[in-house]
């Protein structure tokens, strides 16, 4: 009797331990401000891959805690506020849904990597995120016009005492300065011209 109440505390005080040293970060709306682009009469379709939505990456600090961060529906909003500002035209494509023939150009966005650092690790006071975007452009027969890497970087300092939500601010400003770098992938392109 005495073994099996045991055997209970230590598997409470396990799970305690455990998701005591877990942070979860969830990433709202990225809340990008408009694009300062002229925008284009292009008709414009944008097609997300299953894991957009939901995207989550999770590390396990080595001697540390365990972090989990979750982008969320974040993602799309980002490249819909974004490409809805460049594009008069623009739609967004279910996965099983085909190009319509009026339709100028087909976008694919895709998460490629995302990597990140706590204050722990980098022995600073900031929490950093990387976001790899593959943007893959085409026209309306198929063919692939641009395939573009977006490596996006957000810094957030913190204070003494560091807050989960520093994590997520860095992500925020990570998809904001991969709007900032699709915007002069595409000025730079003759796609919109």
């Amino acid at each position: 009797m005495k073994y099996k109440k045991n055997k209970n505390f230590l598997a409470l005080v396990a799970t305690f331990l455990i998701l005591s040293c877990s942070s979860q970060i969830t990433v709202l709306d990225p809340n990008i401000p408009k694009p300062v682009i002229a925008s284009s009469n292009l008709s414009a379709a944008i097609k997300y891959p299953d894991n957009f939505e939901d995207f989550s990456h999770e590390e396990q600090i080595i001697g540390e805690d365990k972090w989990q961060i979750k982008l969320g529906g974040s993602n799309k909003i980002l490249f819909n506020k974004l490409f809805s500002s460049i594009f008069n035209n623009f739609i967004i494509l279910d996965k099983d849904s085909a190009l319509e023939s009026t339709t100028d150009i087909l976008i694919e966005p895709e998460i490629e990597a995302f990597e990140f650092s706590v204050p722990k690790q980098s022995q600073t006071n900031a929490f950093t995120v990387w976001i790899r975007y593959r943007i893959k452009i085409y026209d309306n027969q198929g063919k692939t016009i641009a395939n573009w890497p977006i490596s996006a970087y957000g810094k957030s300092e913190t204070g003494t005492f560091s807050d989960n939500n520093d994590l997520g601010h860095a992500a925020i400003l990570a998809m904001r300065d991969a709007a900032a770098l699709i915007i002069l992938q595409l000025e730079k392109s003759s796609i919109l011209k």
